[in-house]
């Protein structure tokens, strides 16, 4: 399941420090505006004990954890939806993602430049999400340009429920309100989808600070930012972009060393990782053996037939059951063998909804 999540936010808030230090590539960050101009793409493996305890139970040949995309899309400015900076060239490269990673300023430093001349915030994400508004309102419009005639000659009724939702999203995206704020059922995300709006997808704020406001739990920017969107009904967590990109430098070892010397028990990579996961709904079901322990990543909801159709078309078409136990079964346990004699493991069929941690061996037949 390919999924990618884009990292944006204004020139010079960190964005590329950021995305150096969750790919360790050596991406260029420079201290002026669209250094970054084609948006690079890194793959990231979702942080998940439950592999390391496997691993050292089943002493497989190969480990494979779940990964996503991130992108690190160029900065934008306020106007892109008219074309100032790169415009829409930079939309059209955040539509193309499933959620968005909006990098915040949230410290201060005479010697990095910012496009307004100061730091807040709360402007900043307003700047930005204007500007996305703005380019999702050109969208409805065209469209309702095309179909209203149309819909109100026919009386199609089909064209008629999208007319009144798209009416419905233009009314509201005119008050400054999201896509995403909004209550919509499935049929309406249904039809919304082939447009790919930009305030539909979830988004998380990410409040970049130096090593001190780290140290001190933020600061009053990062407190506004976490009101913010408490208040958007998103997620938020801070980072010190500069910290991990060093830990990102580091072995195991001497990262958890580092951490500790800190005073952090998690990074604030592995928070933003894990949010951004969770924020596109998205859990882990595992396969395993001698040869290979794999993580495979499912949108929650989803049956067993599909989630084995993720290892292969073949095993989706054929599908005749799967056999499933509980991660936390076989680590109190302590085997396949021991959890099978506590009568632990589950025959599961077409209508089973795969639940996060669901270790599987899938029965199929074409």
């Amino acid at each position: 399941m390919s999924l990618t999540a884009g990292i944006v936010g204004l020139p010079n808030v960190g964005k590329s420090t950021l995305f150096n230090a969750i790919t360790m590539k050596n991406i260029l960050a420079a201290n002026y505006p669209f250094a970054t101009i084609d948006p690079n793409v890194g793959m990231v493996s979702l942080p998940d004990k439950r592999l390391e305890v496997l691993e050292k139970m089943y002493l497989p040949e190969r480990v494979v954890p779940a990964t996503y995309e991130f992108k690190d899309i160029a900065g934008l400015v306020k106007g892109a939806s008219r074309g100032e900076g790169l415009g829409n060239k930079f939309l059209s490269h955040i539509r193309e993602v499933d959620a968005i990673v909006e990098v915040v300023r949230c410290f201060e430093d005479k010697n990095v430049i910012h496009v307004d001349g100061d730091v807040d915030p709360i402007r900043d994400i307003e700047v930005i999400n204007v500007e996305l508004i703005l380019s999702d309102l050109e969208i409805v419009d065209n469209r309702i340009n095309k179909i209203g005639k149309k819909a109100m000659t026919t009386k199609n009724k089909d064209d008629l429920m999208e007319l009144e939702l798209l009416n419905k999203v233009k009314e509201n995206l005119e008050k400054n309100i999201a896509v995403r704020k909004l209550e919509l059922d499935e049929e309406e995300l249904k039809i919304l989808s082939s447009f790919n709006l930009i305030t539909l997808k979830p988004i998380i704020y990410v409040a970049n600070v130096n090593e001190l406001d780290l140290h001190n739990n933020g600061n009053e920017y990062v407190y506004r930012v976490f009101d913010y969107a408490k208040e958007d009904n998103s997620e938020a967590v801070m980072i010190c972009a500069k910290i991990e990109s060093e830990l990102s430098e580091l072995n195991d070892e001497d990262k958890a060393i580092f951490l500790s010397e800190l005073g952090i028990e998690e990074s604030g990579l592995d928070k933003l990782i894990k949010k951004t996961y969770s924020l596109l709904g998205l859990a882990n079901f595992f396969t395993v053996g001698k040869d290979e322990i794999k993580s495979w990543t499912f949108k929650k909801g989803m049956k067993a037939p599909a989630c084995a159709g993720l290892i292969h078309s073949d095993f989706e078409r054929g599908f005749i059951r799967a056999e499933v136990m509980k991660y936390e079964d076989l680590v109190e346990f302590g085997s396949e063998l021991l959890v099978k004699e506590a009568g632990r493991v589950r025959l599961e069929g077409k209508d089973y909804l795969m639940q996060d941690g669901d270790i599987c061996y899938f029965r199929f037949n074409v």
